[in-house]
């Protein structure tokens, strides 16, 4: 008999494949690459991002394996941080403080939490400043550059921080930053750029058209919309979600938006954060119709060409097999398209 619906255990599948085809010993936990490579670089980001996507199948199946995989992997992030939060990177810290949030949430546990507060008054006491408006730079060697992928996850680990506390610090700066990047660095259509004044002669970087910006404005809008009740927002997340799928992904797939390093990584932004926006307008809103239909075009996609020794291996370009070398970014950015996916069927 046909499974009604496949995609838990497809996102199953996805899940294992990271430990199946990047899987290696403490301390490092994942090859870079598949087949092994070059393991010279700390991904702490992708790292950040590997506990958000266990903490996805833990949610979805309240199998305890998967709530300790992500501990063990923020374990070995601190570890090979050298036991700090904190690096020269805001957005890098950001996504760790993130996914800090998700773990006090699924543990109960104060000290991740505790931890996911140091890091937001880290970067404002480090990153936060008035160069081209108030907002987060995006690391600390160029205070004067500041973009989307810092202050988006600041504005969503802010408004999660004051559902936990509701300290005005947490509203006010996360508002600002939304709004900067509002005024800053979205158009007309909603499509939202990338930065600012990367090269300090105040341009912004509209050549790099990616996924994960459009993510992160949704997923702030969405956040900030849970505690201040501003349907503005909401609206707002719409446009820019529908227009990402329309000039991104205009036959339903986005295809490769780079090398596959860190580029490997931002789609899964799109999902995780289309899966928010989608949770707050609700599946039957006429507005959920074309983002709906992109992440069932787009994992169908990926389905019928990942599917590797028994395990699925995800390429950048889901039209096509994976072709080897292969980043363990790419197949995050898979598990989290394959989590939302698996969300979508079961809410039918």
């Amino acid at each position: 008999m046909t499974d009604p619906n496949p995609w838990p255990a497809r996102a199953d599948l996805a899940q294992r494949g990271l430990d199946h085809f990047f899987g290696a010993p403490e301390p490092q936990l994942f090859d870079n690459t598949y087949p092994v490579g070059d393991n010279s670089t700390f991904n702490y980001w992708w790292l950040a991002h590997v506990i958000d996507a266990r903490l996805d199948a833990y949610e979805r199946t309240g199998e305890q394996e998967w709530l300790a995989a992500a501990e063990a992997t923020s374990a070995n992030l601190r570890s090979r941080n050298g036991g700090s939060l904190f690096n020269d990177y805001f957005d890098d810290m950001l996504w760790y403080a993130l996914a800090l949030e998700r773990l006090a949430r699924a543990t109960g546990r104060q000290e991740p939490l505790d931890d996911a507060r140091a890091i937001w008054a880290h970067v404002v006491e480090h990153g936060w400043n008035e160069t081209h408006g108030a907002g987060v730079a995006w690391r600390k060697q160029q205070l004067y550059y500041k973009n989307t992928p810092a202050n988006g996850p600041f504005a969503i680990l802010s408004a999660r921080l004051h559902g936990h506390d509701p300290d005005p610090r947490y509203l006010d700066h996360g508002t600002v930053a939304f709004d900067w990047i509002t005024a800053t660095l979205v158009g007309p259509d909603g499509f939202v750029e990338d930065g600012i004044n990367r090269e300090g002669d105040g341009r912004i970087d509209t050549q790099w058209r990616f996924t994960y910006n459009q993510g992160l404005y949704v997923g702030a809008a969405v956040a900030l919309d849970a505690v201040q009740h501003r349907p503005e927002l909401v609206a707002a997340a719409v446009r820019t979600a529908t227009t990402a799928i329309r000039e991104l992904a205009p036959d339903g797939v986005v295809g490769s938006e780079g090398s596959g390093g860190d580029e490997g990584l931002f789609k899964g932004v799109l999902y995780r954060y289309l899966g928010t926006l989608l949770g707050r307008i609700g599946l039957a809103s006429p507005d959920a119709a074309p983002l709906v239909g992109f992440v069932r075009t787009s994992t169908d996609a990926l389905w019928a060409t990942g599917q590797r020794d028994g395990s699925l291996l995800a390429g950048d370009d889901w039209r096509l097999p994976a072709q080897p070398p292969v980043h363990y970014s790419t197949q995050v950015s898979a598990i989290m398209a394959l989590e939302q996916r698996a969300a979508i069927e079961a809410a039918r």
